[in-house]
């Protein structure tokens, strides 16, 4: 999700410029933000002699990756702990109320703060201490005290909640400094930085998430293993999303601390926030564990919403009115797998509608559609009239059963990552999702901007495994674990 931490932008550059004037000047053109890295260039000509099992731009792609420093971190379990210690990065608006999740979970300490905002980190601190643990150590002393946090040597687990332009970095340093680390979406908007993030993950043999929390809502664990069953036939195409009005967030002072998400809109054309829609659907089609992404293609709307906005509530004098909107009002990107699959993104946070995900997932049997929730599959249903998913609880995951009414936000699934996160760090298990999944996951932002200003050419997706996708291995349709 988000959070509304100040931003890095206005740290000065050796030229005196500060990082938002230089990034700006970067995203009217592209360059300077890791767009054009390897396996990134563009591939309609690939795409067209590629088959529709993959033989062409996934092959490309893979021949493309950069050399392996490290074995694969594909099945790799955590050290097994008794209890696991956690470090939070980041205490704005979602890591302010995720602190509450982590401490409301058994074998779990919060050690450590982080926060440039000296206020945020002392009520974290009170929550810790409310809780009945021991006071935190608290890193407060500017933008870079997280490196402090990370040099410690009593965590085990390093949680950012900061805003996007901090990921990249805070990510690296804790796997440098030997921490397994989780992350907000998205966990980078640069290639190159996807890359080196799996890179870095092998070199350390750290765990690297993005801590898509999407993935472990109820209706989406109960759709993967209905399809993981083959409740849906074989499947054939799904959709997802992030269509939520934003603009009142975006354009409120405090809220974000600033204008940094706005500012992306500033920069980038495609799709900003694909995680929340694309890390469902590929838990639904296995991508990564036997199936995998190979191109996309990216089309977007003009951008108007914001400026709009603007006109109608900021005043005159306010800096929003320096700012010029590139990206798309509304991004609709195809995406193909290696079996032939399509899975449709779209992104819209700029005009007014109802917040949807779409969630969507269609094969031979039948189809399941969300926002609102409604099921037609064979041979339950006929006469072409949608049926009630609610009589298919039986199919819930075992999380949504043994933990019916979870606590925190967006309807139970915050705490019900967060608790399976530190059941696979107590008990010694592989994650549910890796750094492979977090760069897959991730890269429709960079490759669907490079996709629009090409009018919709494809652009290769990595082979971030390096082949690894072609095994089979479980995810987030997991087996309840014995806690012997």
């Amino acid at each position: 999700m988000h959070d509304n931490e100040r931003s890095p932008l206005d740290n000065p550059e050796p030229d005196g410029r500060s990082r938002r004037e230089v990034l700006r000047t970067a995203g009217a053109t592209g360059a300077g933000l890791g767009f054009i890295a390897l396996g990134s260039s563009s591939t309609a000509q690939a795409a067209e002699t590629s088959d529709a099992g993959g033989s062409g731009a996934a092959e490309a792609t893979t021949a493309a990756a950069p050399a392996r420093q490290g074995d694969t971190m594909i099945g790799v379990p955590f050290e097994r702990r008794s209890t696991v210690r956690v470090g939070i990065v980041g205490l704005g608006n979602r890591g302010g109320s995720m602190i509450d999740l982590f401490l409301a979970i058994q074998g779990v300490r919060v050690v450590a703060l982080c926060d440039p905002v000296k206020e945020k980190t002392a009520k974290a601190a009170a929550k810790v201490t409310a809780a009945g643990q021991p006071a935190p150590a608290i890193y407060a002393k500017g933008d870079h005290d997280f490196e402090n946090l990370c040099k410690r040597g009593d965590i085990d687990f390093v949680y950012v909640a900061t805003p996007w332009d901090w990921h990249f970095e805070m990510a690296k340093t804790a796997m440098l400094n030997g921490k397994h680390v989780g992350v907000e979406c998205p966990i980078s908007l640069q290639l190159d930085q996807l890359w080196e993030l799996v890179n870095l993950s092998e070199r350390t043999r750290r765990h690297c998430m993005q801590l898509e929390n999407c993935c472990y809502g109820r209706n989406e664990m109960r759709v993967l293993r209905m399809a993981h069953a083959g409740k849906f036939g074989e499947l054939l195409h799904g959709a997802g999303a992030y269509n939520h009005d934003l603009r009142g967030l975006m354009f409120d002072p405090d809220y974000y601390e600033g204008p940094w998400r706005r500012l992306w809109h500033t920069r980038l054309r495609g799709d900003l926030y694909p995680n929340h829609g694309f890390g469902p659907v590929a838990n639904y089609m296995d991508v990564n564990r036997g199936d995998r992404v190979t191109h996309i293609s990216s089309f977007g709307t003009p951008s108007l919403g914001l400026a709009e906005y603007r006109a109608a509530n900021m005043p005159k004098g306010d800096p929003s009115w320096k700012e010029s909107y590139i990206e798309s009002d509304r991004t609709i990107s195809l995406v193909q797998t290696a079996k032939g699959r399509v899975i449709r993104l779209e992104h819209d946070v700029s005009t007014p509608h109802p917040y949807s995900r779409i969630n969507q997932l269609g094969g031979t049997k039948g189809v399941f559609e969300d926002y609102p929730e409604r099921i037609y599959i064979e041979p339950d249903h006929t006469d072409d009239a949608w049926g009630d998913f609610a009589k298919y609880a039986d199919w819930d995951h075992w999380l949504w059963k043994e933990h019916s009414n979870p606590p925190g936000g967006h309807g139970g699934m915050d705490y019900i990552m967060v608790f399976r996160l530190m059941q696979t760090m107590r008990l010694g298990l592989v994650p549910d999702f890796d750094v492979y999944d977090a760069a897959t996951w991730t890269s429709p932002v960079p490759l669907s901007h490079l996709s629009i200003k090409a009018k919709g050419a494809p652009q290769q997706i990595p082979d971030f495994t390096r082949g690894g996708w072609r095994k089979a291995r479980g995810g987030v349709d997991s087996e309840k674990p014995s806690e012997a």
